[in-house]
């Protein structure tokens, strides 16, 4: 799988996308139209090592329902991210065996080097 899971509405997941080198032949996702498939969520997780690695803690949702104070398995993150796009940290690129979760500045210049070697 060669896809890139962003929200079209996101400033940070645009400038992002503007800076990762050799995208061409990656699907372009956004998530809030083109909900995640179980299917694709279970790539993530396997690439990813758990669910939680690719849940948002940042999601408006997660302090409304007051999930900081709820004590999380692996499935409610799996849930909640199949339930609500603002749950999945986003971007996520997946490049076949390699899986880049987020937008901290660590993650963006490790996709951008492993992009830049393609």
């Amino acid at each position: 799988m060669k896809t890139i899971f962003y929200l079209k509405t996101c400033d940070t997941c645009k400038r992002i996308l503007s800076e990762l080198p050799n995208i061409e032949d990656f699907v372009l996702q956004d998530i809030k139209s083109e909900p995640i498939t179980v299917k694709e969520l279970e790539e993530m997780h396997r690439l990813a090592g758990n669910y939680e690695a690719l849940f948002s803690r940042r999601a408006t949702l997660y302090k409304e329902r007051g999930l900081k104070d709820v004590e999380l398995k692996q499935t409610d993150y799996k849930d909640l991210i199949l339930e609500h796009y603002t749950f999945l940290s986003r971007p996520v690129v997946v490049d076949h065996e390699r899986i880049f979760i987020g937008n901290s500045k660590k993650v963006t210049e490790a996709a951008i080097a492993h992009l830049s070697n393609e």
